[in-house]
């Protein structure tokens, strides 16, 4: 039995590998090797000396490291405010500021675009305000992309340290105030080291997503551009050449940037395994202090849900019928009706939906192998799955999508190379491999917290190990598995940046036909598909939501 463990756990490695791992291997050989007659390396060389692309790589991670500091300087003090606060509503407001981590990024940035937009509702309202003859501002640029991670990101930061502080022992700060520390230096000398692993996982977190940020950058970035937008243009341009070294550039920094997060995760547990009770929210004794928390706290939530809420608004203003006005003059369904109107118009949405189920049947089937074979195998065998499972979510996914479209655009069954751009299986496999972490994840958690004594339990009384699998393990981890499966359908869903680079026409999902409308100027039916998107979205929070509070 050990035995065919092994052999299975084996099996699942060399097909992560060649999944996952393959062509990115194939990518960083091309990098290396470079252009026919040139020596190896020469084409990382020549990209560093070149200023346009070290400029690239220069902006991409000074936009990553300024969009750290911004979205911490949101999240923290709002997980501060709802955790440690008595304010009305305080659960539902909780809920409503982590919302933006499940809305897919294409979606967030046109909502962003729609309200802050030169033509968005916040500019025609000081335009009309002000009476001016033009836009007020500009909405471009790195003001632009760094506005839009800090006003999506701060949720990584805010999820993480609101949840350290619901794990934090109170005695803790109880017996800080008893030897005399007051409330700043208590939070300084005991709160902080404690929120530090937290902190330091959500920074992580943040700096790898934006440095692998592809939708604001392609939509508001202009001639700014950072390496995720350099690796379609160079692609775009047919230099390939380009394209492979900046991509094994990306993937370098973000196998560097994976390294890091599997060792901070590690000292979060370590920091979860204190015990106590946290201590409870404080009402403030004055009633304006309370008064300015209920502000504080809904004014922020308000602010920041205010671009999803201009999407839904925009969703129901009829073509042409908004011009020159603060406000739109009309609302409609007319824009629903549209998309019913032709089988076109559907097209997108019923190709979106087949291939994130099938993607999401591949890889929850892979992911639950993959989390039962890493619990079952060795130290290394169990690590190798393990990191196979977290590659996806640290490759930058224009880099990603770039390796598979150069290893299946030949061939070559001999090398395991075979052709499929251009054909309907392409993005389907696409999503299935940035899936596997959403799924993968969720299932080594729910393997991790099952208690052994069931299985032995029910091996004592003469159970198969399929049927103790079947009767006894699948049963308790179905909730988590079925919370990883939603968020994995939904990122299939919501796809943009895998898409834009892999995508045919008659494949074309949602995100493609979102960037084509707003490019024929169809704002309501771009929103309109915005908003079935963040619907979806939102359910499959909800339901993750409460798995989690299990």
């Amino acid at each position: 039995m050990r035995r065919r463990r092994l052999w299975l756990a084996a099996g699942l490695a060399l097909l992560l590998a060649w999944l996952v791992g393959y062509p990115l291997a194939v990518t960083l050989a091309a990098a290396v090797r470079g252009a026919p007659g040139e020596p190896a390396f020469a084409a990382l060389g020549d990209l560093i000396r070149e200023p346009a692309e070290l400029a690239a790589l220069l902006r991409s991670l000074w936009i990553s490291l300024a969009s750290v500091a911004l979205a911490a300087a949101i999240g923290v003090p709002l997980a501060l405010l709802v955790t440690r606060l008595e304010i009305p509503g305080r659960r539902l407001l909780a809920a409503l500021l982590a919302l933006p981590v499940a809305l897919p990024p294409l979606v967030g940035v046109i909502a962003f675009l729609y309200l802050y937009g030169e033509s968005g509702l916040a500019a025609r309202a000081v335009q009309a305000l002000l009476g001016l003859t033009g836009a007020p501002w500009r909405f471009s640029g790195a003001a632009a992309i760094l506005f839009v991670h800090a006003g999506s990101m701060y949720v990584y930061f805010y999820l993480f340290t609101r949840a350290a502080l619901q794990r934090e022992d109170g005695a803790l700060a109880e017996a800080a105030a008893a030897l005399g520390a007051g409330r700043w230096r208590t939070f300084w000398r005991v709160g902080l080291p404690l929120l530090s692993p937290a902190l330091a996982g959500a920074a992580v977190l943040v700096f790898m997503t934006a440095l692998g940020s592809f939708s604001a950058p392609y939509l508001f970035g202009g001639s700014f551009r950072v390496m995720t937008t350099q690796i379609l243009a160079s692609k775009q341009n047919g230099d390939l050449v380009h394209a492979e070294a900046e991509t094994a550039l990306l993937v370098v920094v973000a196998f560097a940037g994976l390294a890091l997060a599997r060792r901070l995760e590690r000292r979060r547990d370590l920091a979860h395994t204190q015990h106590g009770t946290p201590p409870a929210p404080r009402r403030a004794r004055r009633p304006l202090a309370r008064l300015a928390a209920a502000v504080a706290g809904w004014g922020a939530a308000l602010l920041l849900l205010a671009p999803h809420l201009t999407l839904l608004l925009l969703s129901f203003v009829p073509p042409a019928t908004w011009t020159t006005e603060a406000l739109p003059p009309v609302l409609s369904l007319a824009n629903y009706r549209e998309l019913g109107a032709g089988a076109e118009r559907l097209r997108p949405i019923v190709n979106s939906l087949w291939m994130a189920a099938a993607a999401t049947g591949l890889a929850v089937a892979l992911g639950l192998g993959a989390a039962r074979a890493a619990q079952s195998a060795g130290r290394r065998l169990g690590g190798l799955l393990e990191w196979l499972i977290a590659i996806p979510w640290a490759i930058p996914g224009t880099a990603f999508a770039f390796a598979l479209a150069t290893t299946w655009a030949v061939h070559e069954p001999r090398a395991l190379r075979f052709l499929l751009v251009g054909t309907p299986w392409l993005l389907p496999l696409a999503y299935t491999a940035r899936a596997l972490p959403l799924t993968g994840q969720a299932s080594l958690a729910a393997f991790r917290r099952l208690d052994p004594a069931l299985d032995e339990a029910a091996a004592v009384l003469g159970a198969s190990p399929w049927r103790r699998f079947a009767r006894v393990t699948l049963p308790a981890i179905a909730p988590a598995v079925a919370a990883g499966a939603s968020l994995a359908f939904l990122a299939a869903l919501g796809d943009f940046v895998l898409s834009v680079i892999l995508y045919t026409y008659e494949t074309r999902p949602i995100s493609i036909e979102i960037l084509s409308s707003l490019r024929l100027q169809e704002t309501g039916v771009a929103a309109v598909y915005g908003v079935l998107l963040a619907v979806a979205s939102a359910v499959a929070f909800l339901l993750f939501g409460r798995e989690r509070e299990r």
